[in-house]
């Protein structure tokens, strides 16, 4: 998968789980909100990506990092309260999260392969 299409579906359920969750909670708490806002600031990001504008993908990569470290707490705390909606809440945005993480990895990775090959070539 692209890394531009595994970001653009992550930061929609990052927008959509994240809405879900707040506006579905009896006592919504603002904090149900965080994933909200990190899924519009990697779907603003979209465009650059799509591009693959190197500093852009380098910043959503960095986004994408700090929501996967900030969906673990919530994960362990629906874990502890058995509340099974929330766990698969947080798993999704969790598995979303580390797909498009991968899917930015393989990307550096296949455009430094191709970086070294060209630099081979022109020897």
């Amino acid at each position: 998968m692209k890394a531009h299409v595994a970001s653009l579906i992550n930061a929609v359920v990052l927008i959509g789980l994240g809405c879900w969750g707040y506006l579905g909670s009896e006592t919504p708490s603002k904090t149900a909100l965080i994933p909200v806002v990190f899924g519009a600031a990697i779907l603003s990001l979209y465009k650059g990506i799509k591009k693959e504008n190197k500093i852009v993908a380098h910043i959503a990569v960095l986004l994408t990092l700090l929501i996967l470290g900030g969906l673990v707490k919530p994960l362990t705390a629906a874990i502890g309260r058995g509340d099974g909606m929330a766990i698969m809440r947080v798993s999704v945005m969790l598995i979303t999260t580390v797909v498009a993480l991968g899917a930015f990895i393989k990307s550096f990775v296949d455009v430094r392969r191709a970086r070294k090959r060209a630099g081979q070539e022109s020897v």
